[in-house]
């Protein structure tokens, strides 16, 4: 039984028995033992390996032990499946019982005390009647669609499993770039092409000639390219995992809706001038008696100056709101002021909606300066707040 043990404590066994030797950015996520993984890899950097021998180790670990494998397709899905049970089959003669093969079909692997490994499709569903899984793992993430993740993730809250997301980025869009550039709690790896010896440099100068820059750098150098026509492209490097200060000048700004979200995002302005956003509130359909108790009280809040009256019942609640300059260009000016300057920082995970917003946020085609009319309202509220901080800076503008 010495195969078992060494395989339930170092998941990297299992790969160098079955004649696998890790590279080096493998080892480390092999052995990490955070409850939430990111991993942001090239093509052919051997995810889906690390993948089956995170999935074979979570299943041999613990008795009745579920473990879920899930992809945009089934039949993506069943490759990771296959990799787990070939990685079970070199592995078994030092696994004793435990390694044993109860049941294998291309969708299900059971072992020998009871541990299963199943193959699911991309599909919400397909999730419901499983509860308390030892290990969820996402592949392809970037490609799995929001609903699928929203569901997946409560069925950890119980039995505390592990969570594992990889995929090749797929633009500044959708849940997987959202946790990549500002969720809070992961443990993020990045796995570009030059962390792996098998993929030469000439091979990505064929692929440069072939496909351009912007495709190698997305599937190859883990770049999440922007969408066309951003308003705020470089909107990811405003994130920060340091913590934000303890001491400023509280701030906040409002952007009203009804059947569009309320919006509201706020922090501290320090004394170097740096606009730190610690928290967000987006809310559809939602009393403003609501809003108003939620919001930090302390806070000097710029608000969408159409929104006279529910200015005055802000007023009203204890809160000291005044009208903000609705400049659509002006604020777009100063937003990006701050962040090619580095004065504007959003501590990660704070504002997921804002973060949502800026990788969606365009112009309504190349060269137009007018940016479409939606993924607006946490940025107009951010606008709002700007504009008020930096009025002296950016001049006398004309609301509009």
């Amino acid at each position: 039984m010495l195969g078992a043990l060494a395989a339930m404590l170092d998941p990297a066994a299992l790969l160098r028995r079955a004649g696998v030797e890790p590279d080096p950015w493998q080892e480390r996520v092999l052995r990490s033992r955070a409850a939430r993984l990111l991993l942001c890899c090239s093509r052919q950097a051997g995810k889906s390996t690390v993948t089956a021998a995170l999935a074979l180790h979570a299943a041999l670990r613990r008795e009745r032990a579920l473990v879920l494998l899930l992809a945009p397709s089934l039949r993506q899905s069943r490759e990771i499946h296959a990799k787990c049970a070939a990685l079970l089959a070199a592995n078994a003669p030092g696994l004793g019982s435990w390694g044993r093969a109860r049941r294998r079909t291309r969708d299900e692997l059971v072992l020998g005390h009871g541990s299963r490994v199943l193959a699911l499709p991309g599909a919400e569903a397909t999730l419901r009647g499983f509860s308390g899984p030892g290990l969820i793992a996402l592949d392809e993430a970037s490609r799995i669609p929001d609903a699928l993740y929203a569901a997946a993730r409560p069925m950890l809250a119980v039995g505390r499993g592990r969570l594992v997301a990889l995929s090749t980025p797929f633009g500044r869009q959708g849940w997987f770039w959202r946790e990549w550039a500002a969720g809070a709690g992961w443990e993020r790896h990045e796995a570009p092409w030059t962390a792996c010896p098998r993929i030469s440099p000439e091979f990505i100068s064929l692929e440069r000639a072939a496909l351009g820059d912007a495709w190698v750098e997305q599937e190859y150098g883990c770049s999440f390219g922007a969408l066309t026509g951003l308003v705020y492209p470089g909107f990811a490097s405003a994130f920060a995992d340091a913590p934000p200060p303890d001491a400023g000048e509280p701030v906040g700004g409002i952007d009203f809706g009804w059947r569009n979200p309320f919006a509201a995002v706020w922090g501290l302005r320090t004394r170097d001038d740096v606009l730190w956003l610690t928290g967000e509130r987006y809310l559809a359909r939602t009393p403003l008696h609501e809003h108003a108790r939620a919001l930090p009280r302390k806070a000097i809040w710029r608000a969408d100056p159409a929104g006279r009256t529910e200015i005055e019942e802000l007023r009203a609640a204890g809160l000291r709101v005044w009208p903000g300059n609705n400049a659509l260009a002006g604020g777009i000016a100063a937003v990006t002021a701050r962040l090619e300057s580095g004065r504007l920082k959003v501590a990660r995970g704070a504002c997921p909606e804002l973060a949502r917003e800026a990788g969606l946020y365009r112009y309504e085609a190349e060269g137009s300066e007018t940016p479409l009319d939606r993924d607006n309202h946490a940025l107009a509220a951010l606008r709002y707040l700007v504009m008020g901080l930096d009025a002296g800076r950016m001049g006398k503008t004309r609301v509009v």
